[in-house]
């Protein structure tokens, strides 16, 4: 039966899904299985195979997928716990008392400044971008992801050569750098040949036939399969050769790469030629020709083997030793070893790992054999005659499967299935040890070949198996140990490919015709006098810096990439990748933009200074009309959120309005006041279009009063209603007979008794120190607000006690303010609404200066944007309930007072107070923690006015990132109340909500927009994306 789990936002890398595949297969009652991340791509591939299910459709490219064919429903749960346990070892792994990991780029520039490197292993659709940040942190960068669009690499290598930098890859499988071993690579000791290569394996066969020779290298540069090509230029292998020119332990040059385009292969050939060093040139497949005036100094090699015996002759011949143009051993099969008669026609199987060493064998077939050599396109290196080798590790065998290097299983289908062509006479492979490859491959394939080897004594068949042994003495997993193990099993074990493929053809009765002895050659010792020339490259002390020996590596991808270069010795910061933006790659490259442009960096840091510097002060209570000019034309109400009409407001917002209706006198009953509303004769604002801004509904009007806040020193002012109280209140929309009658004694008493008390004050009522004080007993301006409303009536209580008003009157105001515990929100919201108004003045930035919801639409502001609301549906707080009311019962969010979470504190300031933590999970405290963390990974900084002692005296979070919002996938967290859904029945618990990421996302793309993004670019992006027309 086939059945899948769906781990929702769980994302990991290939190889460890591929990893905990194997071992899930290995479980009983597990008949077949696949994990992968549910893309679009490996949906398709689940569904071939048969294994597609409804939960998969509905899977995202962010969830894990595990799907698979098993005995009975209760292997799944078995299944679930074993990946549980698994992901948790693998996460686990290496930890140490200090942080090692970052999840995010901002988090790894704070623990690594100074990275030299950045080693990337992530998705090619998302390795551009990634490698893209990594130049403009002015780091190197190794890309060992493939499918990476050739416009992208072309623009990546551009950008990098004129900052001084390198890009090795994409698709590059292997570099030593300084000796340090980077993916793929041999553990070798330093020398002084250098190495540039378009080429994993084939660079790995160099250092291990160099190694074995008893030489050492100074450095192997990979450049990417495709460096070499018209279109790219050979941009890092010509950096890479003049690096190499300038670095003194180098004394011996090797190249090697497939044919490069026709001008690329005569600027390096050019380039070579100028440079005071011996250089070894292989391009495969390529014959040696006749050396050229003034490439005296260049040695051409026709295989592998060559060019290493090559360039170890000319470092001994530079050293005083005589000098011999090699062309690698002999091959001759042992006295105990029947070869096949020419006239059998027996035929050559090839089954590598690695590409290059597939490619070399395909070519020395061809030419061994007088074939045409030709494949079926990509991994299928030869086909001729029967004749096949295969590129087992190229993307057309490995999608969904670990490569071959790693885990040999489709290696082993594909040994077996040489048997089904009775002519086969040789299976070749490759055995390449080093860091990363398999731990015991010859273990691995030991099984498989006995087997093999016993049925075809059994049918009375003769079957060789050849294998090149690709490593060091060095080497992790053992050189003897693993030739030991394979002649064990009855290989015949070769120290080159070259020998492999020879040794093949003379099993077959075809041996290689050797080739005419060169005559000795002694240019050596012009090429040692001879001068250099000014070739106007510098080595950038960023590239001096990944040659050294000790770069710092920020690793972002597999994991195991980053503890090989740990172990070596690198200080190394692991960057557990995920797809930022949701994978959405027109939302990764806007971020990515921003994220670069001069003038967002400045812009968030002056709306940064300017909340810092602000200072709200409460300067007067007056009607709304008094202050707000537009609630003097007509009926005019202002309502919460980004605009709205009566029709669109859920049904709490409506009952505000009626309650506003009757309160202002503008109709007799309800009835009357919803049919003036109904007919339109009332007029809508938003508050946040008047300096405004209203909790919940959010409905004001003209004779309600409102606090005034004075922004110092910038002087721009803002608006509130005063707190009304909880349950049964307008702002939740409650209009009975109890909530007019309180917004008349607001009106006429609690009003103008406020207002007297603050003009006895000199120069108004400071708000900053009551935050300040408040904060730090445990209030969060939300939620929570207790200890802020008895600090307010703490400053105003004596002053209305000896105001000369009705004693009666002044008592029932000191009663209200002690029994209002949220009375100060309204005055924070006011406060934080005049200091972000404030910081919108600044033009430029992503920085989110308003969010508010009005029932129907979250909207959000952010800097750079002015005053454009970019909106998204809103979605329904989460909480707890007053007794007899469940979430069915809940009003879609509503409300202004999002204003207090862009300010830096409610929701966002989580950790404060200890008291509501129970909104947020039921871990306690410790939620409250993850919160306010979480919150500060999408904030520019932390401000200092505002230290919480719970949060070791940080600051409160500053400045919320629209980019960080989107790039992380983490939105605000929002405390608030929650209304019932129908109006009436007023506040029925409070909880906690989110922003739809919808809004930033478009925000972030009309930004980017706006900026002109497109020019010179990544090209231009789809401007469909994260717009859907609530953007105005």
């Amino acid at each position: 039966m086939i059945k899948s789990v769906i781990k929702k936002g769980s994302y990991q890398d290939s190889v460890v899904l591929m990893l905990l595949t194997n071992r899930i297969a290995a479980m009983e009652g597990v008949n077949r299985v696949s994990i992968m991340m549910a893309t679009p791509a490996n949906k398709e591939m689940y569904d071939v195979n048969g294994l597609a299910t409804p939960e998969l459709a509905s899977a995202g490219p962010n969830d894990m997928a595990i799907v698979a064919d098993v005995e009975s429903e209760g292997i799944m749960d078995k299944i679930t716990q074993e990946t549980e346990c698994f992901l948790n070892s693998q996460s686990t792994a290496g930890t140490s008392g200090e942080k090692t990991s970052a999840d995010y780029w901002d988090q790894a520039l704070k623990l690594m400044p100074d990275a030299d490197l950045a080693v990337i292993s992530v998705p090619g659709m998302y390795a551009a971008e990634e490698a893209s940040r990594a130049l403009d942190e002015g780091m190197n960068v190794f890309i060992f992801s493939d499918n990476v669009p050739l416009e992208d690499e072309i623009q990546l290598k551009s950008k990098a050569h004129h900052m001084g930098l390198l890009v090795m890859g994409p698709d590059c499988g292997t570099a030593v750098l300084g000796g340090i071993p980077v993916a793929f690579a041999n553990r070798i000791k330093r020398g002084n040949i250098g190495i540039a290569g378009a080429s994993g394996t084939g660079i790995q066969e160099l250092l291990s036939i160099i190694s074995r020779s008893q030489e050492g290298i100074s450095h192997a540069i990979g450049t990417g399969g495709r460096d070499l090509k018209e279109e790219v230029g050979g941009v890092t292998m010509l950096d890479a050769i003049r690096f190499l020119e300038q670095d003194e332990q180098t004394k011996v040059l090797v190249v090697i790469s497939k044919p490069p385009a026709p001008s690329v292969r005569k600027a390096i050939i050019h380039c070579l030629s100028k440079i005071p060093k011996p250089v070894v040139t292989l391009f495969l497949g390529e014959e040696p020709n006749m050396v050229e005036d003034g490439e005296q100094n260049i040695y051409q090699a026709y295989t592998l083997e060559e060019a290493a015996l090559t360039a170890v002759s000319l470092l001994r011949a530079g050293q005083g030793a005589d000098f011999q143009t090699v062309r690698g051993a002999p091959v001759t099969v042992g006295p105990d070893i029947e070869p096949f008669l020419p006239q059998e026609e027996m035929r050559i199987k090839g089954y590598y790992s690695g590409g290059t060493l597939a490619e070399e064998a395909a070519i020395l077939l061809s030419r061994g054999l007088g074939l045409v050599q030709k494949g079926h396109g990509r991994g299928h290196k030869l086909d001729c005659c029967g004749h096949e080798i295969f590129d087992l590790g190229d993307d057309i065998f490995t999608r969904g499967t670990p490569h071959p290097m790693i885990v040999p299983e489709k290696r082993l289908e594909w040994i077996w299935s040489a048997l089904e062509d009775e002519k086969t006479g040789v299976v070749l492979f490759d055995v390449v040890l080093g860091f990363g490859a398999c731990s015991d491959m010859a273990g691995a394939l030991s099984q498989c070949i006995r087997e093999i080897k016993e049925r075809c004594r059994k049918q009375g068949r003769r079957l060789y198996f050849v294998a090149d042994l690709c490593g060091t003495p060095e080497d992790i997993q053992g050189y003897s140990a693993q030739k030991v193990q394979l002649e064990k099993d009855g290989v015949i074990v070769c120290e080159s490919n070259r020998q492999a493929v020879l040794t093949a053809l003379a099993l077959i009765g075809r041996p290689w015709i050797p080739e005419a002895k060169k005559e000795p050659d002694s240019r050596h010792q012009a090429v040692v006098m001879k001068k250099a020339e000014e070739s106007g490259f510098a080595v950038s002390k960023q590239m001096a810096g990944l040659f050294s020996g000790h770069p710092s590596v920020i690793n972002i991808g597999l994991k195991g990439f980053g503890e090989v270069l740990s172990q070596a010795g690198c200080s190394t910061l692991q960057f557990n990748w995920r797809p930022p933006a949701g994978g959405n790659r027109h939302l990764i490259k806007a971020v990515n933009f921003l994220s670069r442009q001069k003038r967002v960096k400045q812009g968030n840091q002056e709306v940064i200074r300017r909340v810092i510097s602000s200072s709200p002060v409460l300067m007067d209570v007056t009607p709304a009309m008094e202050s707000i000019p537009e609630l003097n034309t007509g009926m005019t109400l202002l309502h919460a959120g980004p605009p709205i009409q009566w029709e669109n407001m859920p049904s709490p917002m409506q009952g505000s309005c009626i309650g506003a209706v009757l309160f202002e006198g503008w109709a007799k009953d309800q009835s009357a006041a919803r049919e003036m509303l109904e007919q339109g004769s009332i007029r809508f604002i938003p508050c946040h279009h008047v300096n405004a801004v209203g909790p919940m509904g959010g409905i004001t009007s003209p004779h309600m009063p409102v606090f005034a806040v004075k922004c110092q020193p910038y002087g721009n002012m803002a608006y509130c209603t005063m707190n009304e109280g909880i349950g049964r209140v307008l702002r939740f929309g409650a209009y009975s007979e109890e909530v007019i009658e309180r917004l008349n004694w607001m009106r006429d008493v609690l009003g103008p008794t406020l207002k007297q008390a603050l003009k006895a004050m000199e120069g108004g009522l400071a708000v900053n120190p009551l935050i300040a004080k408040a904060i730090a007993m445990g209030d969060e301006f939300h939620q929570r607000n207790i200890a802020a409303s008895l600090a307010f009536l703490k400053e105003v209580g004596p002053i209305i006690t000896s105001l000369d008003i009705d004693r009666e009157k002044a008592a029932q105001v000191i009663k209200f303010l002690s029994d209002t515990d949220q009375f100060f929100l309204n005055i924070m919201m006011a406060s934080a609404k005049a200091v972000m108004d404030s910081a919108r003045t600044i033009t430029e930035g992503t920085v989110v200066t308003a969010m508010c919801r009005n029932g129907e639409n979250f909207g959000i502001r952010i800097s750079g944007m002015g005053n454009q609301w970019f909106t998204a549906p809103v979605n329904i707080p989460q909480g707890l309930y007053f007794t007899g009311f469940t979430g069915k019962d809940a009003s879609p969010d509503m409300g202004d007072s999002a204003i207090t979470e862009t300010f830096g504190v409610g929701g966002m300031a989580m950790v404060a107070a200890p008291a509501v933590t129970r909104f947020v999970g039921t871990g306690g405290f410790e939620d409250a923690v993850r919160t306010s963390n979480q919150m500060a990974e999408i904030c520019l900084g932390h401000n200092p006015n505002f230290p919480i002692p719970t949060w070791n005296f940080q600051g409160t979070c500053l400045g919320i990132d629209a980019c960080r919002v989107v790039e992380k996938g983490i939105t605000p967290v929002i405390n608030t109340g929650i209304a019932h859904r129908i109006a009436g029945n007023g506040q029925i618990g409070a909880g906690t909500v989110r922003p739809p990421m919808e809004c930033f996302e478009k925000a972030v793309m009309a930004y980017m927009e706006k900026l002109a993004y497109g020019q010179g670019g990544y090209g231009e992006v789809d401007k469909q994306a994260g717009q859907d027309g609530h953007g105005k």
